[in-house]
Formats: C-alpha cells, sequence, structure tokens
C-alpha cells in the first residue's frame, strides 16, 4: 500500500499530462467494438496468467485497503486481488495494452488472472485541462472519490472482465463468480 500511495503521490505532484485514449474503428456495431477491444487486451495480458511473468513486467505492489484486505470484496461480489504496476500507475495515462492493474482470484491450485483495471487519477486528468471523466475504448472511466477504502486522491478507474465472465457485465467492477478467502 505505501509503494502505491508513493506512487498516486509522485503522479500528482508531478502534474503529469494525461492523454485522453480514443480509438476509432470502421464498425459502427458496439459488438464489433467491443470484440476488438477484447482480442487486443487478451492478446496485450496472455502473458500476465503467470504471475511471476506479471511480476517480472513490474505488476509488483499488491494494492490493499487501509484495514488491509488484499482480496477485494463486498455484498454485489468480488475483485480479487489487484496487482499494480507503479511505473503505469505513476504516468497516469490510459493505455489499452498497459492496464495499471491486474486482477486474480486465489483459487486451491493458485491464483487465476481475471480482470484488468485501468487507473487515472482525477487530480492530473483535472490538471491536464480535461473535462468530465476519460473515455477508453468508448466506455466512461468511473469515479472514485477521495476518502476509498483505499487511501489514495480520487482517482478514475475501468474494470474489464476480460478472462472470466461476470454475469452483471464486462465493465462491472464487482463480479459474483470471483471469490476471496
Amino acid at each position: 500500500m505505501r509503494g502505491l500511495r508513493l506512487a498516486a503521490a509522485a503522479a500528482l505532484s508531478a502534474g503529469l499530462v494525461v492523454s485522453s485514449v480514443s480509438v476509432a474503428t470502421s464498425s459502427p456495431d458496439r459488438s464489433a467494438r467491443t470484440s476488438t477491444f477484447v482480442s487486443t487486451v487478451r492478446d496485450a495480458t496472455r502473458p500476465f496468467h503467470s504471475l511471476a511473468t506479471a511480476k517480472r513486467a513490474g505488476y509488483t505492489t499488491v494494492l490493499k485497503t487501509t484495514t488491509g484486505q488484499a482480496c477485494i470484496t463486498n455484498g454485489a461480489g468480488d475483485m480479487g486481488i489487484h496487482y499494480v504496476n507503479g511505473a503505469l500507475l505513476g504516468d497516469a495515462l490510459l493505455r489499452i495494452r498497459k492496464p495499471e492493474a491486474l486482477m486474480y482470484e486465489p483459487t486451491p491450485t493458485g491464483k487465476k488472472l481475471v480482470a484488468v483495471e485501468w487507473v487515472v487519477f482525477r487530480q492530473a486528468w483535472l490538471e491536464a485541462g480535461h473535462t468530465g471523466a476519460p473515455r477508453l475504448w468508448g466506455h466512461r472511466l468511473n469515479l472514485v472519490p477521495a476518502g476509498n477504502e483505499f487511501g489514495v486522491p480520487a482517482f478514475y478507474e475501468l474494470h474489464a472482465w476480460i478472462w472470466k465472465a461476470n454475469p452483471s457485465g464486462m465493465f462491472y467492477e464487482w463480479n459474483p463468480r470471483v471469490h476471496c478467502p
């Protein structure tokens, strides 16, 4: 958690410029765009089914709540354990092929990659002159206000359940099929 807070502070104090990410496709069909999105993210994150590979790629900080909980859970479902890449978090950019966090579900045979998450700190987004929430591949990121359960400044986030289906929707925060111990 300390590493995440340091990365957050560094990103905010550096006043980094944040890019708005917009990807155009030739198909007006939303399902075709979503299919392309899923394929792109899966291709980029496939190697991270191996947690050791993910750690070598910089996903080393385990995000924890202020109470020390690593496997994020609530009544609507769970998220799993977030492994954050501090270098990606610190630059405050959204890149489709490099999400800031990978989410793993603890299983009896080890941790299983289930989803990815993009994160942009709100202050950096506003300081870059943007209005409204950032969007990635046509999806608006959700605002998590300051005073959140992670103890970090306000940020925008978008989950994508790329590796485990979510009956609540691919971009819904909580997945009732993911279980924390």
